[in-house]
C-alpha cells in the first residue's frame, strides 16, 4: 500500500507548493537530528524529507497523484513504470500475465536514491554566496566488506532453490494444454545467489548508515526554493551500488529591512514632512554598505527611488539587479506651541489657511451647472 505522503506533512491532496514548503519547514525544524537527538524524531525526519521530495518533484507528485509510491523502485531511482514497482516491459508482462519468458538473475548491485536536505541562510548569503558545512546521514559503503555483503573470506553461493536462474517456473495443465509459468525466487529474491555468512557490520547488504560532514558552496544570486546538487553523494545503492545525488535546497531568512523580488532588493524608508518638502541627504545602509540617498525638494509618500546595480547578482547572466527604495512621508501628529504657530504661518503664506474655499469652489461649480438646467 503507497504511503500517504500527504498525511506524512499534514496537508491536504490539494495542497499548493507553498503549502507543503511551509508545512515541511515547520516540521523540519522540530525534527532536524541537529536540533532533537531523539532516535524516534531521526526517522520521523526522514520520513517528512521524503514526503517532501515525493510531493515536490513534478514526476514523483503524478505517481503519488495516481496511487502509486515514487520510492517503491526495488533500489532504482528511475521514473516511469520503473517508479511504480515494475523493473521493465517483461514485469508489467509478469504482473499481468504470470511471466511466462525467462530473464534471468537480477543483480545484487543497484542504484541508490537521491537524498534532500534544507539550508537555511541569510539574505546576505544568498546574495554574495558562501560555503557552509552541512551534516547529512544517509547510507554509505560498507568499508568491511566493500559492498559485497558477506562475511571477510567468505563468497556468495549459487541459490539451489532456482539453481542461480533467479526465478522459479511451475507447470499446470488446463484447457489449452499446458501452461508454464515463472515468477522471483523467493529464496534468492531474483539475484540467483544467496549469502550464507553476511557480514556483521552491513548485515548482507553492503551498505551501513553514516552521518558526515559535505561542504556545500553557494553561488552567489541563489533564491529561495532553488535546490543544489552534490553528484553521488546521496544514498549507496543496495549491494553497494552507486550513490545516489545530494539535492540542497535553499530556505532564504527574510530579513529585516529588505525584501526580495528576484534580484532586485526593495526596501522603504520614512523621512519626515520637512525632509520631504525641503530635501536632504540619507545615509542608507545597504548590503554593499553605507550610500547616500538623495531626496529632491518635494518629494511624495509614495514616490520610488532605484540604486542601481545595488540588488542581487543575476545567477544565469551578468550584473546585479537594483535596490528599490520606496519613500513614505510621515505626518506629526503632536505639535506644540511653537510648531503650530509655525505651520499655520506656513499654511497662511501658501494660501491654504482656508481649506473649505476648495468647498466653495466646487459649489460654485454645481451651482452654476444647476442654473443652466434652469436656464437662468
Amino acid at each position: 500500500m503507497a504511503t500517504d505522503y500527504f498525511g506524512v506533512l499534514g496537508v491536504s491532496h490539494d495542497a499548493s507548493d507553498s503549502d507543503i514548503k511551509r508545512a515541511y519547514r515547520r516540521l523540519a525544524r522540530d525534527l532536524h537530528p541537529d536540533v532533537n537527538p531523539d532516535p524516534a524524531a531521526k526517522e520521523r525526519f526522514q520520513q517528512v524529507t521524503r514526503a517532501y521530495e515525493a510531493l515536490t518533484d513534478p514526476e514523483k507528485r503524478r505517481i503519488v497523484d495516481l496511487g502509486g509510491d515514487p520510492f517503491d523502485t526495488g533500489g532504482s531511482s528511475n521514473g516511469g513504470f520503473g517508479s511504480a514497482g515494475f523493473g521493465g516491459l517483461g514485469d508489467i508482462m509478469d504482473a499481468f500475465f504470470g511471466g511466462a519468458a525467462t530473464r534471468g538473475p537480477r543483480s545484487r548491485v543497484r542504484a541508490g536514491r537521491d537524498a534532500l536536505i534544507p539550508i537555511e541562510l541569510e539574505l546576505d548569503e544568498t546574495v554574495f554566496g558562501t560555503t557552509k558545512d552541512i551534516t547529512v546521514d544517509t547510507a554509505v559503503l560498507c568499508t568491511v566488506c566493500t559492498g559485497a555483503g558477506t562475511a571477510p573470506g567468505t563468497h556468495p553461493t549459487t541459490c539451489t532453490t532456482c539453481s542461480g536462474r533467479g526465478e522459479v517456473q511451475s507447470v499446470q495443465r488446463g484447457f489449452l494444454g499446458q501452461v508454464v509459468s515463472s515468477r522471483v525466487c523467493p529464496t534468492c529474491a531474483g539475484t540467483g545467489q544467496v549469502i550464507p555468512d553476511p557480514c556483521r557490520e552491513c548485515g548482507g547488504d553492503g551498505r551501513v548508515r553514516s552521518r558526515r560532514t559535505l561542504q556545500v558552496k553557494v553561488p552567489a544570486g541563489v533564491e529561495d526554493g532553488m535546490r543544489i546538487r552534490l553528484t553521488g553523494q546521496g544514498e549507496v545503492g543496495p549491494g553497494g551500488g552507486p550513490a545516489g545525488d545530494l539535492y540542497v535546497e535553499i530556505h532564504e531568512r527574510p530579513h529585516d529591512v529588505f525584501t526580495r523580488d528576484g534580484e532586485d532588493l526593495h526596501c522603504r524608508v520614512t523621512l519626515p514632512m520637512t525632509s520631504a518638502a525641503l530635501g536632504t541627504t540619507l545615509s542608507l545602509k545597504t548590503l554593499d554598505g553605507e550610500e547616500d540617498l538623495d531626496i529632491r525638494p518635494g518629494t511624495q509618500s509614495g514616490s520610488v527611488l532605484t540604486l542601481r546595480a545595488h540588488g542581487a547578482p543575476r545567477l544565469r547572466g551578468t550584473g546585479r539587479g537594483n535596490l528599490v527604495v520606496h519613500i513614505e512621508v510621515s505626518t506629526p501628529t503632536r505639535l506644540d506651541a511653537e510648531q503650530e504657530k509655525l505651520l499655520r504661518e506656513l499654511a497662511a503664506l501658501r494660501g491654504e489657511d482656508t481649506p473649505e474655499s476648495h468647498r466653495e469652489a466646487q459649489g460654485g461649480l454645481f451651482s452654476r451647472v444647476r442654473d443652466a438646467f434652469n436656464g437662468r
